[in-house]
């Protein structure tokens, strides 16, 4: 699907055909189908009103958005102790082959409180991730992330992290890659950038709901590349939610986006095939 939309120079519909598919757009679309209806055949209508109307209570809670994570996406792992411990005596071993690669997340164009561009909390909180990472271990840190299909303007996001990293993580990005628009682009223009600087293994970080599909990516990149690149995936944003179970059944922002995140990764990853 994916490739058949770049073929034909769609690619930038990419995010409307996602806002079609994905909640609460079919959920409204049942309302106001049957609100039609219901001045016509009163039972069909309640059949399209009623289930759509579960849908959009069920399908803006925490509780339902962490059982489509279970259910549709295979399972990762957050890095460990020992895992962090591994990676740094490989860093040690291995000089200038270890590279921590850090996918964007969308972006600002100007936030007025600063004056200029800046991440968005998303793409911030996996730059912090990766910076942190880079400081346990000693790895170099890239950022992968363009001008995204979903929105406009001319500043990249890679130039943005590299700001931001650097005046206050306090930590300079070593590689930027400033091309990308989507997470296809992210693991094919990274690793054609890294390749020739010798780089033999690249840790990816991202949101855990996003990691499946970078790493079938990354590793695609990889075997087009014909290098021999490892790949190590680190997820951030797994923690489990903390509100209380009544309210986790409750319709909130952040159930609503946790069950379009999923369902958003899920339809990425069938269009994969």
């Amino acid at each position: 699907m994916i490739d058949i939309l770049q073929s034909l120079g769609l690619g930038e519909w990419k995010p409307v055909l996602a806002a079609i598919l994905l909640p609460p757009v079919p959920w409204l679309l049942m309302v106001l189908l049957g609100a039609w209806w219901l001045s016509r055949r009163r039972p069909v209508g309640w059949l399209l009103v009623v289930p759509a109307c579960v849908g959009l209570w069920f399908g803006s809670t925490i509780a339902v958005g962490e059982a489509l994570t279970r259910g549709l996406l295979p399972q990762v792992r957050a890095l460990g102790p020992a895992d962090v411990a591994a990676l740094r005596q490989a860093v040690v071993a291995h000089p200038g082959t270890v590279a921590i690669v850090v996918l964007g997340g969308g972006r600002e164009s100007l936030a007025p409180e600063y004056g200029v561009s800046n991440l968005s909390a998303r793409s911030l909180e996996r730059l912090r991730y990766g910076v942190w990472l880079g400081r346990e271990t000693g790895a170099p840190v890239a950022f992968s992330g363009g001008v995204g299909h979903a929105v406009g303007g001319a500043m990249p996001e890679a130039e943005i992290a590299a700001r931001v990293a650097a005046r206050e993580f306090g930590h300079a990005l070593k590689w930027t890659e400033p091309a990308s628009r989507d997470t296809r682009e992210n693991a094919s223009f990274t690793i054609g950038l890294l390749k020739p600087v010798g780089i033999k293994r690249v840790v990816v970080v991202t949101h855990g709901w996003h990691m499946p599909r970078a790493m079938t990516e990354f590793d695609a990149a990889v075997q087009r590349s014909e290098s021999k690149i490892e790949l190590s995936a680190a997820p951030m944003g797994l923690a489990a939610s903390s509100e209380r179970p009544l309210l986790r059944w409750m319709p909130s922002n952040e159930g609503q986006t946790r069950v379009r995140d999923v369902l958003r990764e899920w339809v990425a990853r069938l269009a994969l095939g």
